[in-house]
């Protein structure tokens, strides 16, 4: 079941699907009623795909089994509703009760910062954390665009906590690793993932550059996960450095042109203000910096001000790019020489 079928959960359900594997695509509105009627739409480097998938637009929509596992692909500021809207849905087997999704099913969360598989413990016995690289993009009703192929993504997967982890467990990860990798998505299967999730976290604070301005911004992005690293360091929380995670990505996705699209940032923040949506990921990502460093008696003034901005650019319902690079660096106080 994958839970959100945006840019990330659209292209698993797409690839899984078309490898043959069962895959529930829920979403919702005029996404939903697409998948439904025409199936989902795949654009990728080589060519466009109709992929006819099965979709749901509730939990009321789908019958679970103790076989399922549920994938949680939403923001993570829609999270909260999903995980209340199916922890208690009831699991029956071979039509007879056998308890509910929280007592009984998996759950991946397949979600950019730290801070879903905490929220899901709260309702769910099994919590496996994904560490998500896919280059992917959802703006239309239907479709997704998907930047590499046919090797759509790569995962890192681990139980949540790492102490948690049971034999059950590894055989679950290991016979995911192995249908999700052939499907098109790389499965790596580390014994602890929150390192790699923090370690996407400072990747991702560039994500707020990248939206509030179209001009090169490379400095500012540094100047910004230097800061969220320093935090990390001073917290005592454990990352993988970039060197790894480059290395890593080598035998990964390898991002190239889609016919058709004419590009742009394509992180999930751009993504929000392009449709308007009138949230975004801001405040788990900068916004988790900043808590940290206010847990840790500290500050975080330039993820601070980005997220901020993000936030003003949402409620004044601002589309990407409003900075120039020179306005975000008086922003963050940056010289702007440095650009």
């Amino acid at each position: 079941m994958i839970i959100g079928a945006g840019a990330i959960g659209g292209t698993v359900g797409a690839v899984l699907a078309r490898a043959g594997i069962p895959a529930v695509l829920v979403a919702r509105g005029e996404h939903a009623q697409a998948l439904a009627s025409d199936g989902l739409t795949l654009r990728t480097p080589d060519g466009t795909l109709r992929i006819a998938v099965a979709a749901a637009s509730r939990p009321d929509d789908v019958e679970l089994t103790s076989r399922d596992v549920l994938v949680f692909a939403t923001k993570t500021q829609q999270l909260d509703t999903a995980l209340q809207d199916w922890v208690d849905r009831p699991v029956c087997d071979d039509g007879r009760p056998a308890g509910t999704a929280g007592e009984r099913l998996p759950v991946m969360t397949a979600l950019n910062g730290v801070v879903a598989e905490e929220k899901s413990l709260r309702y769910f016995r099994r919590v496996f954390g994904i560490c998500v690289w896919m280059p992917a993009v959802h703006l239309k009703p239907g479709e997704v665009i998907v930047r590499s192929w046919p090797l759509a993504g790569q995962f890192h997967i681990a139980r949540w906590p790492a102490s948690a982890r049971t034999p059950e467990d590894a055989t679950l990860l290991a016979r995911l690793a192995e249908t999700w990798s052939d499907a098109g998505i790389r499965v790596s299967l580390p014994k602890d993932v929150a390192p790699w999730k923090y370690n996407k976290l400072l990747s991702n604070l560039g994500n707020a550059v990248g939206a509030l301005t179209a001009e090169a911004a490379g400095d500012l992005v540094t100047a910004v996960r230097a800061e969220g690293q320093e935090v990390l360091r001073r917290a005592g929380i454990e990352f993988v450095s970039f060197a790894d995670s480059t290395a890593a990505r080598a035998n990964g996705p390898t991002v190239r042109p889609v016919p058709g699209w004419d590009g742009g940032p394509s992180n999930s923040t751009w993504q929000s203000l392009s449709r308007s949506t009138g949230d975004a990921e801001t405040d788990f990502l900068n916004g988790e910096i900043v808590r940290i460093a206010h847990r840790h008696r500290g500050t975080a003034p330039r993820n601070a001000a980005l997220a901020r901005a993000v936030r003003m650019a949402l409620r004044d319902g601002g589309s990407p790019g409003g900075y120039s690079a020179a306005q975000l660096a008086e922003l963050l106080g940056i010289s702007a020489p440095s650009l």
